[in-house]
C-alpha cells in the first residue's frame, strides 16, 4: 500500500524495555535447557563438539548454514572475490564489457560448480523462454514460465533434470534448486518486459548477461530485468557520496551477524530441541516462547545475512538491489511483511498488479 510511518519514540522505548526483559526472561530458561539437554541421546546427531576449551558444543541441526561456512566457506570467498577483482579490472580497462565479463565469468562458476550438462540444461530454459518472448503474448511467456517450474518438482522431469548434474555433494540439491528456479524467474522477468517493451529489441545476449550474474544466481535476490539492464547499461558508473562508506558498514554488519549466529548456537539448542518433544514438553511456557521466537528471529537473520553478503558484492557493481527483509521485531506495518522484497517486486510487477 506504500504506507510510510514511525511510531512514536517513547511508545518504541516501551516495546523494546517489555521485549527486552521478556526475552532475557525466557533466554534464561532457554539456556537451562539447552544445558541440560546437551548429552541427551536425542541430541548426539544435531549437537556436536564445538568450543571445547570452554566446554560448550554447538547446535549443527541447520546442515546448510554448516556447509556454507565450514566445508564451502573458501568456496564461497574464492568464487565472490574473484568475481570482485575482474569486475573491478574490467571497470578500470574496458567498463562498457563489464556486463560481458559478470555473464562469463558467472557461467564458468556455475560450469565448475555444478558440471556442463546443468549448465546446458539452464540454457535450454533460457532460449525456450527466449523463443517465447519474440511472439509478444505476455500469456505465453507467463505459462511457459510456470511449467518450466513445475518441471523441477514434478516427476519424471524432475529426476531426468536433476540427473544431469554430475560428481556429488552436500549442496548440491540446494544449489539445482537455487539455480533453476530463480533461471526461471530471470527468464519469465525478461520475456514479460519484452512483451511491454517491444521497442527495445531485448537480444538473446541480454537474458544471459542477466541470468549468469554469480552473485544472484543461485538464491537472488530477483532484481527484475528492467532494473538491471537500465543499471548495468551505465558505460562510466558514477557512486554517489558516502556509497563506499555504506557498503563496507553493510559487510561489517554480515560479519558481525555471522559471529553473532555462531556464538549463539554454542548456548543454544534452539534447532535441535523441538526434534525432541518430550523433552519440549517439560519446558516451561517462558522458554518455549524463547524458542519459537529465536527460530522466527533465525529465520530472518540467515536471509539478512545471505542477502547482506550479496548486496554487498552486488553495490561494489554498482547495482541497487531489493534489501533484506526487514526483521521480524521491528514489522508493526503489514505492508512490510514480506519476507523476500525481491520476490515481493517480481509478483506485484507481473501478477498483482495485472489482476487488480
Amino acid at each position: 500500500m506504500g504506507i510510510k510511518t514511525a511510531l512514536p519514540a517513547a511508545e518504541l522505548g516501551l516495546y523494546s524495555l517489555v521485549l527486552s526483559g521478556a526475552l532475557a526472561y525466557a533466554g534464561r530458561g532457554l539456556l537451562e535447557a539447552s544445558q541440560d539437554g546437551a548429552h541427551r541421546k536425542a541430541f548426539r546427531e544435531s549437537v556436536r563438539p564445538g568450543w571445547e576449551y570452554i566446554g560448550r558444543k554447538m547446535d549443527v541441526a541447520d546442515f546448510e548454514w554448516v556447509m556454507w561456512f565450514t566445508s564451502f566457506r573458501n568456496v564461497i570467498v574464492f568464487a565472490l572475490s574473484g568475481h570482485v577483482l575482474f569486475a573491478k579490472l574490467c571497470t578500470m580497462v574496458a567498463p562498457q564489457l563489464r556486463s560481458w565479463m559478470y555473464a562469463v565469468y558467472g557461467a564458468l562458476a556455475v560450469l565448475g560448480t555444478m558440471g556442463p550438462w546443468y549448465l546446458l540444461l539452464l540454457l535450454g530454459h533460457c532460449v525456450s523462454l527466449y523463443l517465447a518472448s519474440l511472439l509478444g503474448q505476455p500469456w505465453l511467456c507467463l505459462g511457459l514460465s510456470l511449467a518450466s517450474l513445475a518441471s523441477f518438482k514434478l516427476d519424471p522431469l524432475i529426476s531426468w533434470q536433476s540427473g544431469l548434474v554430475t560428481g556429488t555433494f552436500d549442496l548440491q540439491e540446494v544449489l539445482f534448486h537455487g539455480g533453476s528456479g530463480f533461471t526461471v524467474l530471470r527468464c519469465a522477468s525478461f520475456a514479460l518486459e519484452s512483451c511491454a517493451h517491444p521497442d527495445r529489441h531485448y537480444s538473446l545476449a541480454d537474458l544471459l548477461k542477466y541470468n549468469f550474474y554469480l552473485p544472484f544466481f543461485f538464491f537472488g535476490p530477483i532484481m527484475t530485468f528492467d532494473r538491471f539492464h537500465a543499471q548495468m547499461s551505465q558505460v562510466e558508473p558514477v557512486r554517489c557520496e558516502g556509497e563506499l562508506w555504506r557498503i563496507r558498514a553493510q559487510a561489517g554488519l554480515s560479519v558481525v551477524a555471522i559471529m553473532a549466529v555462531d556464538i549463539f548456537f554454542h548456548f543454544f539448542y534452539i534447532l535441535t530441541i523441538p526434534s525432541d518433544l518430550k523433552f519440549a514438553n517439560r519446558l516451561p511456557d517462558s522458554a518455549l516462547a524463547g524458542l519459537a521466537y529465536s527460530n522466527l528471529v533465525y529465520d530472518w537473520v540467515k536471509a539478512a545475512v545471505l542477502f547482506g553478503v550479496v548486496n554487498t558484492v552486488a553495490r561494489l557493481d554498482h547495482l541497487d538491489p531489493p534489501q533484506a527483509p526487514k526483521c521480524i521485531t521491528a514489522l508493526y506495518v503489514f505492508a512490510e511483511t514480506h519476507f523476500d522484497r525481491g520476490i515481493n517486486d517480481w509478483l506485484c510487477k507481473y501478477v498483482y498488479d495485472h489482476i487488480g
